[in-house]
């Protein structure tokens, strides 16, 4: 360990089994760490372990912790998070290298883990939250509301997706999935839906997109899917070693023609990407895992419950 550094005491909350305080991914301008930590708050740290600057928002309750990441988007860090606090739910935008508000909108939503994306529609830039019952896309200068759309199910944890023009959300334990074709003004529920599987859909794990299709993973019942992105058709269901409930938590990811899925069991099967389910072979790291894969320069990254592992590609 090169350095640590200490936050603050935090207000306790219930935390769920399979979650912690440092659930979120970090993200990183090379220059700076920037890291969410609940109750904890967001704080920016320089690669020599120092704190530059913590912005908290004080008590946050949220039911089973927080898991959302921090979005790096342009000179500024965004983030939201539900919760059922007296400072109510919001999502905010703070200046990189200072910490400073640069817009702060309230949202009425209580129950939410996920994280912003930031996508390109035309000549404009939305940033996009996958949340309770909703979906949502802010203007990333001012925060004001562009659209949303209804369909989400109460528990929203999957990060959206993006490929092909569409928007692919999930939520819920077993679905559904939306495929929201971005843009337009106010409720847009009627009119940009483009297609929405009843079931099936994942409830920890984001969706992967990669080659026109869209791979997910039912973690309830371990059983992956892969539908064409463009129509939703689904081309194929396969199970992933025994079912479990919430057997899943780590994302799916995509390399060379093949996509890997890692359960919590630290098993990653590995699938040829294509219209045909295909496990081509079964990894194990005899470690519970939890958190998706980084790969970097050729290597795999694998955190672990106990270790952080890194398997040259």
């Amino acid at each position: 360990m090169l350095w640590e550094t200490a936050l603050p005491p935090a207000t306790a909350e219930a935390m769920y089994p399979k979650n912690s305080h440092a659930s979120g991914t970090p993200s990183t301008d090379g220059k700076l760490v920037y890291a969410y930590f609940g109750n904890h708050g967001l704080v920016a740290i320089d690669f020599e372990g120092r704190l530059i600057w913590r912005r908290s928002f004080g008590d946050v309750p949220t039911r089973h912790g927080s898991a959302g990441s921090p979005l790096l988007y342009r000179d500024r860090v965004v983030l939201y998070q539900d919760h059922t606090g007296p400072a109510g739910s919001f999502i905010a935008a703070f200046d990189k290298t200072t910490g400073d508000v640069r817009w702060r909108t309230s949202r009425r939503e209580t129950v939410g883990w996920g994280t912003p994306v930031a996508i390109r529609v035309g000549d404009r830039d939305e940033i996009v939250v996958s949340g309770e019952r909703r979906v949502y896309a802010y203007d990333p200068d001012t925060g004001a509301e562009l659209w949303s759309c209804a369909g989400n199910m109460p528990e929203a944890v999957p990060t959206p997706v993006t490929a092909g023009g569409l928007l692919f959300c999930s939520t819920g334990r077993a679905g559904p999935t939306l495929a929201i074709r971005p843009g337009g003004r106010g409720d847009v529920t009627a009119e940009r839906v483009t297609w929405q599987t009843a079931k099936g859909s994942p409830f920890i794990p984001s969706p992967l997109a990669y080659q026109g299709r869209l791979y997910m993973v039912n973690d309830m019942v371990s059983v992956a899917s892969c539908h064409r992105a463009a129509d939703g058709e689904l081309l194929w269901q396969g199970r992933l070693g025994e079912a479990r409930r919430e057997g899943f938590s780590a994302s799916p990811v995509a390399l060379d023609g093949k996509v890997f899925f890692t359960n919590d069991e630290g098993e990653t099967f590995v699938l040829r990407a294509g219209d045909s389910f295909e496990i081509l072979r079964v990894n194990r790291l005899g470690e519970r895992t939890l958190a998706s894969p980084a790969l970097v320069d050729g290597n795999w990254y694998f955190r672990t419950e106990g270790h952080l592992l890194c398997i040259s590609g």
